[in-house]
């Protein structure tokens, strides 16, 4: 059964179901993401995965999306609770709470188009972290907070594609057994932010 998310417009999975619950009371949305599931087209030539699923909505043409993220399971490498942009398989992007290989959890942010650009961001040492997704104008901007106030920029790109594209949440366990994902504090506006990188 499909959540429906309060403040966000109804969501639909990207692909096939995953596991996905929703708190009404604490606002906490619970997504738990089966054994291997990942999104990555590798750009040293890897096999591309598209196996998790986002639970996500059409994204309008200028929106900003936020949640504060957690892994409540234990973690396994580069799981990740995930802002997610989905158009199709070679145009998506996404911004993670990942645990890398060196047993650190970190923000990390993957654009595809065609390949996929993987870069780390910054070490978080608390259980939890900020993320936000907004589309300004032709462009996207990545963001992540520790407090929810004070925002990080992570990075600012574009989709080559004409397609709609969904944006919502997804949780990945590329090598582990579940990634139990957890978000709340979510909150969606229509006005993207003024400047994206004065921390506002």
């Amino acid at each position: 059964m499909i959540p429906e998310i309060a403040g966000l417009p109804p969501v639909e999975w990207t692909s096939s179901p995953s596991h996905a619950s929703y708190d009404e009371a604490e606002g906490t949305l619970t997504l738990t993401a089966a054994p291997g599931v990942d999104w990555s087209n590798d750009s040293l030539g890897g096999e591309q995965q598209h196996r998790a699923s986002a639970l996500a909505f059409t994204a309008p043409t200028s929106f900003s999306l936020s949640a504060r993220v957690m892994v409540a399971s234990p973690r396994t490498t580069f799981d990740a609770g995930v802002l997610a942009l989905w158009a199709d398989n070679d145009h998506w992007a996404k911004l993670c709470f990942e645990y890398s290989p060196q047993g650190e959890a970190m923000v990390v942010s993957v654009v595809t188009n065609a390949y996929s650009d993987d870069s780390n961001g910054p070490v978080v040492t608390g259980l939890w972290v900020y993320l936000r997704a907004s589309r300004v104008g032709p462009a996207w901007a990545f963001h992540s907070s520790k407090d929810g106030q004070d925002w990080s920029f992570v990075r600012l790109f574009r989709l080559d594609t004409d397609k709609a594209i969904r944006v919502g949440f997804m949780s990945q366990a590329p090598m582990g057994d579940s990634c139990e994902a957890r978000f709340d504090s979510i909150e969606f506006s229509e006005t993207p932010p003024e400047n994206l990188r004065d921390g506002s």
